[in-house]
């Protein structure tokens, strides 16, 4: 009977994060404004010097990281959402329910992750419209790894969400950690022939590993081995959830 409390408390928490979503169509034609950027302005106003390098097909290239980027950008802000309830009344109740606050937690955070998932395979969409080729045989794959960062960084956002009260504060933070994250993961230049201080921080850096996770299944250019990625993936994302679990488990109501 517990268990079936807390599966119903995951699949209502879950549900709402994605009405919330649908029923928003500024926030999702507003979050496709910076990939759309990154796609044009540096897929074609680069890939002419990418391509007399002899590296080959900039727009290719630079695809799966830009998915990545908006992956990432809005599994993580959904921990503002935490914020947010908790100001407006709505944490209280959730956290007063009798479930374990870690069913409150997994909604949550698979609902931030679903609601990632989608952004990300709508840049994928629009990618194509401009001239992007995926490995349609490995599209399962890209998706696979798409859902890890998802879950990973919609974790991340949670545990954030968790400790930080100031709605104000919440972007700063996380500006302050995800532009790093994103800028050294590969997303935007290859990984061969980085200066040995640089190649050791992007090794460290979690989203390198999606990147190439996700550029490999969709372009067969991998720069690690799809066994790493996945393996370093997973390890981060079993501890990102418990420590947003963890944390999710303090907030006082």
């Amino acid at each position: 009977m517990s268990s079936m409390r807390s599966l119903k408390a995951i699949y209502i928490l879950w549900i709402r994060q994605l009405k919330r979503y649908s029923r928003s169509p500024a926030r999702i034609v507003g979050s496709l404004g910076q990939p759309l950027l990154f796609l044009l302005a540096l897929g074609f106003g680069l890939g002419p010097v990418f391509a007399s390098a002899g590296q080959g097909n900039y727009f290719q290239f630079l695809v799966p990281g830009v998915v990545a980027m908006s992956i990432l950008f809005t599994a993580v802000f959904g921990g503002i959402e935490i914020i947010w309830d908790r100001q407006f009344g709505f944490l209280k109740e959730t956290l007063v329910a009798p479930v374990p606050r870690t069913a409150i937690m997994a909604g949550r955070t698979l609902g931030g992750a679903t609601i990632a998932v989608l952004q990300g395979v709508i840049v994928l969409i629009l990618a194509t419209l401009f001239g992007f080729r995926p490995d349609l045989a490995s599209l399962p794959l890209a998706l696979l790894f798409m859902a890890l960062i998802a879950v990973l960084f919609s974790a991340f956002g949670t545990a954030i969400g968790s400790i930080v009260e100031d709605m104000q504060g919440f972007p700063l933070i996380m500006n302050f950690v995800l532009m790093p994250l994103f800028f050294l993961s590969g997303a935007l230049f290859p990984l061969t022939g980085l200066p040995r201080a640089l190649e050791i921080v992007v090794r460290i850096d979690p989203l390198t590993y999606g990147v190439d996770g996700v550029r490999a299944a969709l372009t067969g250019l991998p720069s690690f081995g799809i066994g790493l990625d996945l393996g370093v993936l997973c390890a981060v994302t079993v501890a990102l959830l418990g420590l947003g679990g963890y944390l999710f488990s303090r907030i006082q109501v």
